[in-house]
């Protein structure tokens, strides 16, 4: 009935059936006995120490004990029953307590045997207790190869649906070690065999074994390893090999001339000296749309890199080759400001750039729609409303999408579909990501990365201020407002949370009209509720200078640049992640004058908050702080809102493993130099798994 007994559904295992099957899809996403194979325990619990009950204290959290029961009665009514039952060894007695399953315990432990208790001991009227304690019988009970010593035990994870199941870790474990016992011999291998012993991984087989019953700490060790190359190697293999059919299968326009366009506005029209980092990513560019294949290449650039110079120069290779441009940005506010920057630098000159939102009218569209078919406008810059089916170019040569990570894979292979020949892909992010993360999200894109800041800008200074210092920080905003200078004041909620105790917005406002008066003192407020036309004329005051001071949400993070603003307040900014921490910073500094980031928190902060202000307050550096922030998050977290997909890793962490996943990377990256079409009979095994994966899938998905 099914190729393979691992690929049986786990309503037929033996104490599974109909509903718990369900269950264990809906809440862990296994649906056969393979998948629950794959579900690997996420800690152990070193069971080799047992305890005295006379060597107990309080403190430890968690213990085991070999003692033998001695009494055991129900106490208590209805729902104040429990059992409670004498345990001892020879250097005294404790309690065993248990509020649900009593039925079970009633049936199942008996007076006078001998077991090993485990669990947090609890001390209470002169006497310790372990409540709801992990019972086995004693001596353990091992049947062999399978289940390892049991003294490293595994910890799965499980949920409220499926403990009330019974279907907790220890639940799921009995699950997969039936499976084990059954068919532990069918479980083939997935790597080829130069590959194993290049690097000395154990098979298959004896990884899943040690992962789920360690014989011991190296056993468990060599299994991690073996699984971590393993799931590091395949989604390399996947990118790359995408990679590779994209470059078969998308030709690009060749940019063979640097013409009129580039070298006047970089001779005689920009006010300011390309950094070497910016004249190197530039360089990287001119070679990719030579080679008559499409390019796709991620620009990585901290806050205030000059990404938007690389992008114009990019855009102006394209005009000068007899192709359009256009630049994706995901809301209207950014959409606006790099329409109003291009413009800014090109000071009217050489190029017709355009402005497509959601907010421009029908009649502004018309109009830009015939002058796009035209080839009248030359650079559009534009939101989602560059994807309709009405945009149409007259030849599309190059995409620039600022922020990808905020687009889905759809709306960005639309843009691609708007061209003959595919269009040259360059994506820009101000968020720096950590190498092992870009390795795994944009696996299949060239990476260039503009490392320097434009002379003459001054590191922000970064101080970290309790709500006791919050005279101080008002005394810095009324000393730089009387310099002239501008301040941003951010909140992470608008309106009063119950459960959580932050100083909103609106209270804030309240604040901030005690200590900066009218008609001295201007104050903008902008949030995500405000409609984009109220949002716009509020900045439009900031950026005008008509306001001193900016109150607002985090819908500031990206897209606004006043030079002259020089202080950025942030509340409650153990609330905040690394990541945008660091992309508020940025949002002053973009001056030649000193600038100053304010963290306003609570007094006492858990270790994570701390460690987040602390590396704020001791570097400037975004790549260096996302390595800090993939430490404290985790990829899970970091890529869970991205709409190109998250990155399901089941037992690799991209914070620990960077050794692992550059070894992996680096063999797909030999293989596919010396078989770039996986069909030489040592890779047969790793054929199948392509072919797998790109049933069905079409180029644009790849994209």
């Amino acid at each position: 009935m099914f190729a393979s007994n691992l690929e049986t559904p786990l309503v037929y295992l033996k104490g599974v059936g109909p509903k718990r099957a369900e269950l264990l899809q809906k809440e862990l996403g296994v649906f056969t006995y393979e998948q629950l194979l794959h579900h690997y325990p996420f800690r152990y619990i070193d069971r080799t120490r047992f305890y005295k009950i006379n060597e107990l204290n309080p403190d430890m959290p968690l213990v085991q004990v070999i003692g033998k029961i001695m009494t055991k009665e129900m106490i208590g009514e209805k729902h104040k029953r429990r059992i409670v039952a004498r345990f001892g060894d020879e250097t005294g007695t404790m309690e065993l307590v248990w509020f649900q399953s009593l039925k079970w315990v009633e049936d199942n432990i008996y007076r006078g045997n001998t077991y090993i208790a485990f669990g947090k001991p609890n001390f209470f009227n002169g006497s310790f207790s372990i409540s709801h304690p992990d019972l086995e019988t004693y001596p353990r009970q091992t049947s062999g190869g399978v289940t390892g010593n049991l003294t490293l035990q595994p910890i799965y994870n499980s949920t409220e649906k499926l403990k009330k199941s019974f279907l907790d870790s220890k639940g799921i474990q009995k699950l997969i070690y039936q499976i084990l016992e059954l068919h532990v011999n069918e479980v083939r291998e997935t790597l080829p065999k130069y590959v194993l012993e290049k690097y000395k991984l154990i098979g298959k087989k004896e990884a899943l074994i040690n992962i789920h019953f360690p014989a011991n700490t190296r056993a468990l060790q060599q299994a991690e390893r073996r699984l971590k190359f393993e799931e590091l190697f395949f989604i390399q293999l996947q990118l790359l090999h995408n990679k590779h059919l994209r470059s078969l299968k998308f030709k690009g326009a060749v940019f063979s001339n640097v013409g009129e366009r580039v070298n006047k506005f970089y001779n005689e029209i920009i006010p300011f000296d390309l950094t070497n980092a910016q004249k190197r990513v530039i360089k990287e560019i001119r070679i990719d749309t030579q080679r008559g294949a499409q390019m796709n290449r991620l620009v990585q650039g901290d806050v205030g890199s000059g990404k938007t110079v690389v992008a114009l120069m990019s855009m102006l290779l394209a005009n000068d080759n007899g192709c359009q441009a256009c630049m994706m940005a995901p809301t209207e506010i950014l959409a606006r400001q790099h329409y109003e920057s291009l413009v800014g630098m090109l000071k009217g000159e050489l190029v017709n750039v355009g402005i497509l939102t959601g907010s421009s009218t029908k009649k502004q569209r018309t109009i830009l729609h015939q002058q796009l078919e035209s080839g009248e406008i030359d650079i559009l810059v534009g939101t989602h409303a560059l994807i309709e089916d009405k945009v149409k170019f007259k030849n599309l040569g190059l995409v620039v999408i600022d922020e990808q990570h905020r687009f889905g894979v759809e709306q960005r292979a639309k843009l691609w579909r708007k061209n003959v020949v595919p269009p040259h892909i360059l994506v820009m992010t101000a968020t720096p990501i950590p190498r092992t993360l870009a390795m795994t999200l944009y696996g299949d894109l060239d990476v260039s990365i503009i490392d320097e800041l434009p002379a003459g800008r001054k590191p922000i200074e970064t101080l970290h201020f309790v709500e006791g210092r919050r005279m101080r920080m008002f005394g810095m905003m009324k000393e730089e407002i009387a310099k002239g200078r501008q301040v941003y004041i951010v909140y992470p909620l608008i309106k009063e949370s119950e459960k959580l105790d932050l100083l909103h917005l609106e209270a804030g406002i309240e604040q901030l009209s005690y200590q900066f008066p009218r008609p001295q003192y201007q104050i903008s407020i902008v949030h995500g509720k405000l409609s984009n036309a109220d949002k716009a004329y509020e900045m439009q005051r900031f950026i005008d200078g008509k306001t001193q001071i900016m109150v607002a949400t985090t819908v500031i993070e990206v897209g606004v640049n006043v030079p002259n603003a020089s202080v950025m307040v942030i509340e409650n900014a153990e609330r905040f992640g690394l990541s945008q921490l660091h992309q508020l910073r940025g949002r002053v500094g973009r001056g030649a004058e000193q600038s100053f980031c304010i963290l306003m928190s609570k007094d006492k902060l858990n270790p994570t908050s701390k460690k987040r202000l602390e590396t704020m307050v001791r570097t400037n550096n975004g790549f260096e702080i996302s390595e800090i922030d993939l430490e404290l998050r985790g990829p899970g977290d970091i890529t869970g809102t991205m709409q190109s997909g998250t990155i399901e890793l089941k037992v690799a962490d991209l914070a620990k493993d960077q050794v692992i996943l550059q070894e992996a990377r680096n063999t797909v990256i030999e293989l596919l130099d010396k078989d770039p079409n996986v069909e030489n009979p040592e890779n047969s095994l790793l054929k199948s798994f392509l072919s797998k994966k790109i049933v069905g899938i079409s180029f644009d998905k790849i994209s």
